[in-house]
């Protein structure tokens, strides 16, 4: 029989070549190409000011003392309602700094009995023993159920009743916009400083300055 040529592959053009090359380079990038409207369009979380590598926490913009600082997340909750449990806190605290230190720089009741009360640590017991606690007590469980249907109805959207505000104002000091977050921040603070003057004075059993 006859042997049959055989021949190679044919040469393939240039021009189809690049071709080729083209495309697959084209294949190759598409997928980053084809991610990069998605990641553009993904808007940037604003960043907490007090901790900036964080997320802002929600619920807070608009609210005078906003820090960016809510750990516990207190406002993602109604935030009427914490506000106004802040303000009464901090107002219970700044009344009870000044009313525990006046007490260790020697203010006392008028009477004998008063006068031997060595510190405000020891005034707590003295009023319980004394009964003194029960009247105080019975003031501010009428002032708290007072308080309580004034909150009740700005919840319910009955009034328009800001939180902290029960109309007393003597001086004037709500005409002042920035008496707010004056507030809002010697309140806090007074809250800390309550807790430290106390623990201090339990753990040391000592007067002012406490140690």
């Amino acid at each position: 029989g006859k042997l049959r040529a055989t021949t190679g592959p044919s040469p393939v053009p240039a021009a189809t070549m690049f071709t080729s090359l083209l495309l697959a380079s084209a294949a190759f990038n598409a997928p980053a190409m084809m991610r990069a409207p998605a990641s553009s369009g993904v808007s940037m979380m604003a960043k907490s000011k007090a901790i900036p590598f964080l997320e802002e926490p929600e619920g807070l913009s608009g609210w005078a003392g906003d820090k960016g600082f809510d750990p516990l997340a207190f406002g993602t909750t109604n935030m009427k309602w914490m506000r106004e449990a802040e303000l009464k806190h901090g107002r219970l605290a700044m009344l009870a700094t000044v009313g525990w230190l006046a007490v260790d720089f020697g203010l006392r009741f008028p009477g004998a009995e008063y006068s031997a009360v060595p510190s405000a640590l020891a005034a707590h017991n003295f009023g319980v023993y004394k009964g003194d606690m029960v009247i105080l007590l019975m003031a501010a469980s009428a002032l708290e159920i007072v308080s309580f249907f004034a909150t009740m109805q700005m919840l319910n959207g009955e009034t328009e009743r800001k939180p902290g505000e029960f109309k007393f104002d003597p001086l004037n000091f709500g005409k002042d916009p920035s008496m707010e977050l004056k507030e809002i921040q010697n309140g806090r603070l007074a809250m800390i400083a309550f807790s430290g003057i106390v623990t201090q004075a339990a753990l040391t059993s000592k007067g002012f300055p406490y140690f």
